[in-house]
C-alpha cells in the first residue's frame, strides 16, 4: 500500500526460522507417493482442535454511516471487502491504496441509525422522504468542500478550517429522516448482498453485521455501543431488520432482539461492545441502564450474547489505565481522554475495590468511573458478581478492532491510513489528529475459515487482540504442565491434551496443585521482536477485595527480574528522525510454562497474556519523515510499543 514512508527491513539478533502451523498443515495434507487410497500421510492433519489463528476487523465503517460520509468518506462496502482482500482501491483522498498482507475476514459494521441515508441525499436520488430535515442536510452536504482539497491544504490552519466545516455539517445519529420500513429493508438487502458477494469459504470470511450506536446519555463520552455479528447468511438475516438506538438505548433491549433472532430464524448472533474507555464508567458498570443492581439473571444474558469485547481501536486502548494500575509501567498505552488531570499521570493510587461496591455512584469518584471503563477492571469486578450470583456478567475473551471511518482497515504504524477520510495521510495529521491509535485486529484461533468456524471460536472466546503486528500467541492453562512441554514442536496438542486454551475455565484443582501455564508467543514475521511476555492475574479474596498483579514470566536477551521483581528495559533502537529501528534486541520468539506462586484454591481469579514488542516508531514519526516535519510539539508520541492480549482463562474453585 502506498502511503508516507517505509519501514527499514527487519534484521539482527534473535530471528529464527520458524514453520508455522498453517504450512504445516498444508504440507502434512499431502498425499503419500504411490498411496492408492485418499487417506494422508499425517493422521494428525485431521485434528480436533483448532491449528489456525485467522486474521481479521469486526469493525469497519464505510460511507453507509453518517458520520463517515460527513467526515469524508466515499468508499463502500464493496471496496473496504476488497481492499481487506488485498485489492487496489482509491482512498477517499484519491490515492491508489492496497493491503499489502490482506485480511482472513471483516465484518463491515455501518452504524444501523440512518443507515445510508447520507449517500442517498447526496446523490439526489428521491428515496429519502423530503422532509425539513433532509432538505437542511442535503445542503449542508452540497457545501462540503472535496476532502482532496482539505488534505491538500495550503497549511495547518486552512486544514483545521476545513475539518470544521465538515464536523459543524455533521448530521447527528439520531436526526429523524421520516424513513419507512420499505427504505430499511433496501439498505438492510444493500449490506447482506455486499457480503454476501465477498463471502468465500475456506478463502475470505465476510460477515453481516452492524453497530448500534447506543448511548447512555445524551452525550457522546457516554458511549456503550456494540457491533452486532451474525453467523449466517442472507436466508436468516433478511428475516430481520438491525436493531437500532431508535428502537432503544438499553442493552438489555438488544440482547431480547438477539434472542428473538435466534428462536425466529434459528441462527446465530452475537454483541460486541467496544470503547468501554470512552463510555464514562457506563461500559462496565454494575447496575443497569435503568439504575437496577445487577441480578443473576441479567448477569447471565449479559454473558450469553457478548462473549467477547473490543479492548483495542483507532479510539485508544481499553485494557487498562494507569489511574486503575499505578504500578502497572505498561499502562499509560494510548490513553484517549482522561478522567481526572491527573489520571494521564498515574498520580493517584487506586485502591483495591471491593467486589460489591455498586456502579455509577461512580458519578464523582474517577477511579471507580475509570474501573467501570476498562477491561482488566471489568474482568475484576466480573469476579465480584460472579460471588454474589454464581455468574460472571462479564466473563468476555479479548478482541481489537479498527472502528474505521474510512473503508479501510490498517493498523500498521508505518502505513496508517487515518480512521476517516480527513484523516488520511496529509502533512497536518500528525500534529492534529496524533491521538488516533492505529489499532486494531482480532486473531481467532478457528478450524477453517468459514463463518461457521469463525463464530463459533468467537463464542468460547479463543481469541486474541493485537493493536496491530501479526504476532502468534498460544495460551493454555492446566495442572500439570511440564517445562519442556513449552519447547515440544507439538505444543498445541499438548496445550490440548494436558489443559484448555484461552477463553476457557479451569476447575477442580488436584490436591493443592497450583495451575501451570503452556505459553508461547512468535513475533509477526514481518514485525519487530519480542520484548517479554507477561501474566496478568485477577483474584477477589476471602473479604470481597479484587487484586491484580503482572508477572513477568517470559524475557528476551537472557533478561531476569532483580529481588525487587524489576526488570531491566529491553533498550530501544528507534531512530525517529529516520523512522526506523533494528531487531538488534529482543526474540523472535519466547516459550514459557509458568505456575502461579501465590494461587489459592478458595479464590476466584483469571489470568490473561500481554505480549510486548521492542520500541518500534509511531505512525506519527513515519509521517514526520515522509512529510518533513520539524517542529512538532513535543508532546506528540513518536515512539510505540506493541501489543496483543489474550483472551482470560478463569479460575473457579
Amino acid at each position: 500500500m502506498a502511503g508516507p514512508g517505509a519501514r527499514a527491513a527487519p534484521s539482527g539478533k534473535g530471528m529464527k526460522t520458524t514453520v508455522t502451523t498453517a504450512s504445516l498443515v498444508l504440507l502434512l495434507a499431502l498425499p503419500a507417493a504411490g498411496a492408492s487410497t485418499g487417506e494422508t500421510y499425517s493422521p494428525h492433519v485431521d485434528n480436533p482442535y483448532p491449528t489456525n489463528v485467522y486474521w481479521g476487523d469486526t469493525h469497519v465503517h464505510t460511507a453507509l454511516s453518517g458520520d463517515a460520509f460527513a467526515m469524508g468518506a466515499r468508499l463502500t462496502p464493496d471496496d473496504a471487502y476488497r481492499f481487506a482482500k488485498g485489492e487496489t482501491v482509491r482512498a477517499n483522498g484519491g490515492e491508489e491504496v492496497r493491503l499489502r498482507r490482506p485480511l482472513d475476514f471483516l465484518m463491515v459494521a455501518d452504524h444501523a441509525e440512518n443507515l445510508g441515508v447520507l449517500p442517498r441525499l447526496a446523490a439526489g436520488d428521491g428515496s429519502v422522504p423530503a422532509t425539513e430535515v433532509s432538505r437542511h442536510w442535503t445542503d449542508a452536504l452540497n457545501e462540503h468542500p472535496p476532502v482532496r482539497d482539505i488534505l491538500l491544504a495550503e497549511d495547518l490552519d486552512a486544514y483545521d478550517r476545513g475539518w470544521q466545516l465538515l464536523v459543524s455539517a455533521k448530521p447527528a445519529h439520531g436526526a429523524d429522516y421520516a424513513l419507512d420500513e420499505s427504505f430499511e429493508r433496501s439498505l438492510w438487502e444493500e449490506v447482506i448482498a455486499n457480503a454476501e458477494r465477498h463471502n468465500d469459504p475456506g478463502t475470505f470470511t465476510a460477515f453481516i453485521g452492524y453497530e448500534w450506536t447506543a448511548r447512555a446519555a445524551e452525550n457522546k463520552p457516554r458511549m456503550i455501543h456494540r457491533n452486532v455479528l451474525y453467523e449466517g447468511g442472507p436466508e436468516e438475516a433478511r428475516q430481520v431488520l438491525p436493531f437500532s438506538r431508535f428502537h432503544s438505548s438499553d442493552p438489555e433491549d438488544l440482547w431480547a432482539y438477539l434472542e428473538d433472532y435466534e428462536d425466529r430464524t434459528g441462527g446465530k448472533v452475537l454483541a460486541i461492545p467496544h470503547n468501554g474507555n470512552l463510555s464514562g464508567g457506563n461500559m462496565f458498570a454494575l447496575n443497569t441502564l435503568g439504575g437496577q443492581p445487577f441480578t443473576g439473571a441479567y448477569a447471565k444474558r449479559r454473558s450469553r450474547w457478548e462473549p467477547i469485547a473490543e479492548v483495542t481501536q483507532l479510539k485508544g486502548d481499553g485494557e487498562t489505565h494507569p489511574l486503575l494500575s499505578p504500578t502497572d509501567e505498561f499502562a499509560d498505552y494510548e490513553t484517549m481522554g482522561s478522567f481526572t488531570a491527573a489520571s494521564a499521570k498515574g498520580d493517584k493510587a487506586a485502591p483495591e475495590p471491593k467486589a460489591q461496591s455498586k456502579g455509577p455512584t461512580a458519578q464523582q469518584d474517577p477511579v471507580a468511573l475509570a474501573a467501570q471503563s476498562y477491561s482488566r477492571s471489568a474482568l475484576k469486578l466480573g469476579l465480584g458478581q460472579e460471588a454474589q450470583f454464581g455468574v460472571n456478567p462479564f466473563k468476555f475473551g479479548m478482541i481489537g478492532s479498527s472502528d474505521s471511518h474510512n473503508a479501510l482497515s490498517t493498523t500498521n504504524e508505518a502505513n496508517f491510513w487515518g480512521s476517516n477520510g480527513l484523516s488520511e495521510p496529509s502533512p497536518y495529521r500528525a500534529e492534529s489528529r496524533w491521538e488516533s491509535n492505529a489499532a486494531g485486529y482480532a486473531a481467532v484461533w478457528a478450524t477453517e475459515n468459514t463463518r461457521e468456524a469463525l463464530f463459533s471460536a468467537m463464542r468460547r472466546r479463543e481469541v486474541y487482540a493485537s493493536t496491530g503486528p501479526r504476532i502468534t500467541v498460544r495460551f493454555f492453562g492446566g495442572w500439570d504442565y511440564e517445562p519442556q512441554d513449552a519447547m515440544r514442536p507439538d505444543l498445541a496438542r499438548i496445550g490440548y491434551a494436558k489443559g484448555v486454551p484461552m477463553g476457557s475455565d479451569l476447575t477442580q484443582p488436584p490436591g493443592e496443585s497450583a495451575p501451570s501455564f503452556l505459553i508461547r508467543a512468535v513475533k509477526d514475521p514481518d514485525g519487530a521482536n519480542l520484548d517479554r511476555v507477561q501474566v496478568v492475574k485477577g483474584w477477589r479474596d476471602s473479604d470481597g477485595s479484587l487484586h491484580e498483579k503482572v508477572h513477568n514470566v517470559a524475557l528476551s536477551d537472557g533478561r531476569e527480574e532483580d529481588a525487587g521483581g524489576q526488570v531491566m528495559p529491553v533498550g530501544n533502537t528507534v531512530d525517529v528522525q529516520n523512522a526506523s529501528y533494528t531487531n538488534s534486541i529482543g526474540d523472535s520468539e519466547l516459550a514459557v510454562v509458568w505456575t502461579d506462586p501465590d494461587f489459592n484454591k478458595d479464590e476466584l481469579a483469571f489470568y490473561y497474556l500481554r505480549v510486548l514488542e521492542i520500541p518500534t516508531p509511531r505512525w506519527t514519526a513515519y509521517d514526520a519523515k515522509f512529510y518533513g516535519l520539524t517542529d512538532l510539539p513535543d508532546e506528540i508520541p513518536m515512539v510505540t510499543q506493541e501489543r496483543a492480549y489474550t483472551s482470560p482463562i478463569w479460575y473457579s474453585p
